[in-house]
């Protein structure tokens, strides 16, 4: 029984590696895979694998820095509740309260930008509806839509120029694609979440980010701009090409994410290593508290952690877009992340209450509650989409519990 710890046959955990080796890297499907599997409070089973920069032949390694992309929204979203828990909003304000100019949203009803015919909504956003998803709002990169064709066109999607104010400023313009709360679809709502951190306490999103979060966390490798000293440690990023290859997309010597660019995205603009982000998983799994720094409130957590979708539905009943960073069926989302609700209907292992996200350049987490168990998987190939990777690697870990 020496090969098992804290419940996990480390034998069986070995499989991830040569799994990730033989299906992706050899045959140049990923550059690279970082791997991290804990449980009851200590890593478990970590491994670094390929390469974290192609072109200049560099291994990945555990304190390579990742863009994490979407991963941002769960520390945005404690961000967020932190506020809450001082009384500095409800759930149910609201948005126009805080941003005036958003008073008289519309939802789309035909025509193309920027000739819309629109409806009135049938109630106002609320912060909750921006922190669920169910806000109405889109991404340009969806590409199903008029809507999101005109968030393409004033580019909205974090392109250089934009900032908060700017975003917040062009969606006051902009019709909604559904009225608020009866509908789900993934969008910048949570980069919306991050303006209302900046007005609410006064701090740009980054310091506010550092202060009380981060910094009490010990995250010290994560940021929304690389600082050049640790330049050497940063992935490219690359992007899937039909016949199972891949092209650089990002290059790390001159990413946009090497420099101070203005927009500080609370919906995708973190850089983290596995080890970093392992802190911030940690501490939810306490219940918002690691090594005596708490993040936020137990109970608040335990909320955050309910499916706030209509009537505990899944997100397959009231989806109105195709794209999610989860598998739909089974799924319903929280105040900020994906929550299981259906094991069988979700066609994965899991537990009931596991919630989680992941970011479009192949990186994800899931914390189980019931199993006290986390894993954390970093790779830099977009879309997230392009193969089932997080999937298979769900099903070797959890073949693993003993």
């Amino acid at each position: 029984m020496s090969d098992v710890i804290a419940g996990l046959d480390l034998n069986r955990l070995n499989r991830i590696a040569g799994h990730m080796e033989d299906k992706y890297l050899a045959t140049g499907k990923l550059p690279c895979a970082v791997t991290l599997v804990a449980r009851e409070g200590r890593i478990v089973w970590q491994q670094a694998q390929g390469l974290m920069d192609v072109e200049r032949g560099k291994p990945a390694q555990l304190d390579t820095l990742f863009r994490i992309y979407s991963m941002t929204k769960p520390i945005t979203s404690i961000a967020l509740m932190q506020l809450y828990e001082q009384g500095r909003f409800l759930l149910d304000d609201p948005v126009h309260k805080y941003i005036p100019a958003w008073r008289d949203l519309r939802v789309y009803k035909s025509g193309v930008y920027p000739n819309f015919v629109t409806t009135p909504v049938q109630r106002p956003m609320t912060i909750r509806d921006l922190l669920t998803h169910q806000s109405g709002l889109t991404y340009g990169f969806s590409c199903q839509t008029n809507v999101d064709a005109a968030y393409r066109q004033l580019k909205l999607d974090g392109h250089m120029g934009l900032t908060l104010e700017k975003l917040v400023e062009e969606l006051a313009h902009l019709p909604l694609e559904f009225s608020p709360g009866t509908a789900w679809k993934y969008s910048v709502a949570t980069d919306v979440c991050g303006y209302l951190v900046q007005l609410l306490s006064g701090l740009p999103l980054d310091e506010y980010f550092s202060r009380y979060i981060l910094g009490p966390l010990g995250m010290q490798d994560t940021f929304f701009t690389v600082p050049q000293d640790k330049l050497e440690r940063f992935a490219a990023c690359y992007e899937y090409q039909s016949g199972d290859r891949f092209r650089l997309q990002d290059d790390p010597q001159t990413s946009h994410f090497t420099r101070e660019h203005g927009f500080l995205s609370g919906g995708g603009g973190l850089i983290s290593t596995i080890g970093d982000y392992y802190r911030f998983t940690q501490a939810l799994a306490n219940g918002g508290e690691l090594d005596g720094a708490r993040i936020i409130g137990r109970k608040t957590l335990e909320f955050m952690r309910l499916n706030h979708l209509p009537g505990g539905t899944d997100l397959p009943r009231v989806s109105a877009g195709g794209f999610s960073e989860t598998p739909y069926e089974g799924s319903g989302f929280g105040l900020g992340f994906a929550v299981k609700v259906d094991i069988a209907k979700s066609q994965t292992i899991s537990s009931p209450g596991e919630y989680g996200w992941g970011g479009k350049a192949g990186t994800t987490f899931f914390i189980d509650p019931v199993e006290d168990l986390q894993v954390i998987f970093m790779t830099q190939l977009s879309p997230s989409s392009s193969y089932m990777v997080r999937q298979e690697l769900r099903a070797m870990v959890y073949g693993a519990l003993v």
